[in-house]
């Protein structure tokens, strides 16, 4: 008998990470369920399901976000639980709780957890409560001068942030009492375009901060426990690009004070599941809390490959009320990970998104690497969705040999159709600062000439072309075969 009491999961999201929690199911024997829309109806992610249902919707992502028709899937299909994935609906509590008053599973905390932690400022109190360190904050009430008035008194720079945000939508930094008024109104719009929420609020800027993360995991009884940190400070338009475990040059006990700050507000907030509670760090080694993502999230490979644990069975597990199978001493970290975000984007014009079709994917494999995707030749990558097509994720049993090893597979990912920022991580990984672990979240700012692509010098380019296409067994045939007629006549024909 299984111990789980489902044997059938919808996983209510599409790409890599769908492709990623099938694997997991496959190996616990499990059945899975893919949704899609009608663009997607042959992609890697419906093929590699058991079942899958189309979701109709007037565009792709607004199928995604179709609750009642994702719910209603769930039902018809005999899945019993739903996994949400990361983005899309992965952090809506009307969705957690609408698949709990169908009888389903989620994969994930409770809907109350979710919208108490999912609003940054009721987040932010909670925290505060509990004795975690926050940064001084204002929040709007209506009157703008006293909005204005009050963010003076905690003093500049500050960070606008939107209290139902996420991804880097509806933020900006304010250097002086000037920007103030401008800024706070294109945030309050821009929260209202992306979360239907216009609420915001003013907090400290910290210069030059790295941003640090905790992986927790907590039965939903007040047991909690962390699976360390990982490193998150290099991010372009407050998107991270590249993260690591464990943060390099962190002095353990400011590490073990982080990551237990993390578990005490895990633990107060009865969490259940898996999430992540993320930090500011200053330089002179002050932290504060940030935010805390209810979910698995995006760079859960590298914390997998230190620790040989597979987070989304720990996922399954705890959502089928087995509880937490580890205790924090159980938990063992060895060597060190790093992920590269393989996104369609063009790296030397601000990160701007590109569209096209793959036409060559040759990926390199290796014991101590994992590519995580769900592309193929042919597959039309549009602007329907997230730019992000893949997560480069390799080990080393030391930082300096985890970096050598993603820039050597790096140089080996071809993938051909697309502009990608497949060169650009290279670049970043092999600059003087990383390699040093002189991090922080305006790395990529502050080493913009020196992470740009260096020009060739004439007539490289083609002769790489050349060389490049001499390697293709398929071309040095054509180019050394005689044509016809000649190759019939045979060799006397001269």
């Amino acid at each position: 008998m299984s111990r789980f009491p489902f044997r059938k999961v919808l996983i209510a999201n599409r790409g890599e990470i769908a492709c990623r929690v099938e694997r997991t199911l496959r190996d616990l024997g499990l059945a899975s369920v893919a949704v899609h829309h009608a663009v997607e109806a042959g992609a890697p992610h419906v093929r590699g399901a058991d079942e899958a249902v189309e979701l109709r919707g007037a565009t792709p992502v607004a199928a995604h976000l179709d609750i009642e028709q994702i719910v209603a899937a769930a039902l018809r299909t005999g899945a019993e639980a739903i996994h949400p994935g990361y983005g899309f609906l992965s952090e809506n509590a009307r969705f957690a709780a609408a698949a709990n008053d169908a009888g389903l599973v989620f994969v994930g905390p409770e809907a109350e957890t979710i919208r108490l932690m999912g609003d940054k400022i009721s987040a932010r109190e909670f925290a505060r409560a509990q004795g975690v360190p926050v940064a001084p904050s204002v929040t709007p009430t209506g009157d703008p001068e006293a909005f204005r008035r009050d963010a003076e008194a905690i003093g500049f720079p500050l960070l606008i942030k939107a209290a139902a945000g996420g991804g880097g939508k509806g933020m900006s930094i304010v250097r002086s009492p000037a920007e103030l008024g401008e800024a706070a109104r294109i945030a309050i719009g821009e929260a209202e375009r992306y979360f239907h929420d216009g609420r915001i609020y003013a907090e400290t800027y910290v210069e030059r901060p790295r941003h640090i993360e905790v992986q927790v995991a907590g039965d939903g009884k007040g047991r909690a426990i962390h699976l360390h940190e990982r490193e998150c400070s290099v991010q372009r338009r407050f998107q991270k690009i590249i993260e690591e475990t464990p943060a390099a040059n962190l002095p353990p006990a400011l590490r073990e004070e982080i990551c237990d700050s993390a578990v005490r507000l895990a633990a107060a907030a009865r969490y259940r599941n898996l999430g992540t509670v993320e930090f500011i760090l200053a330089p002179d080694g002050r932290f504060f809390f940030l935010e805390m993502n209810t979910r698995l999230q995006v760079e859960h490979p590298v914390t997998e490959m230190v620790t040989g644990l597979d987070l989304v069975q720990l996922q399954l597990e705890i959502a089928a009320g087995l509880g937490l199978t580890l205790r924090q001493g159980d938990v063992r970290v060895a060597g060190h990970a790093i992920e590269c975000r393989v996104c369609a984007e063009n790296a030397d014009n601000g990160f701007l998104p590109e569209t096209g079709v793959v036409r060559l994917l040759e990926a390199p494999s290796r014991p101590w690497l994992r590519f995580e995707n769900a592309l193929e030749v042919g597959l039309k990558v549009t602007a329907d969705f997230d730019p992000m097509l893949a997560k480069l994720v390799t080990y080393g049993h030391s930082r300096d040999e985890a970096i050598d090893r993603s820039i050597a597979a790096l140089r080996e990912l071809t993938l051909l159709g697309v502009r990608t920022n497949i060169d650009y991580l290279g670049r970043a990984l092999d600059h003087p600062a990383f390699r040093a672990g002189d991090l922080h979240t305006g790395f990529v700012a502050e080493h913009a000439a020196a992470l740009a692509p260096r020009t060739p010098a004439p007539g490289a380019l083609h002769a790489a072309l050349i060389a490049a296409a001499l390697g293709f067994r398929e071309f040095r045939a054509l180019a050394n075969d005689a044509p016809e007629p000649y190759a019939s006549i045979g060799p006397w024909r001269n």
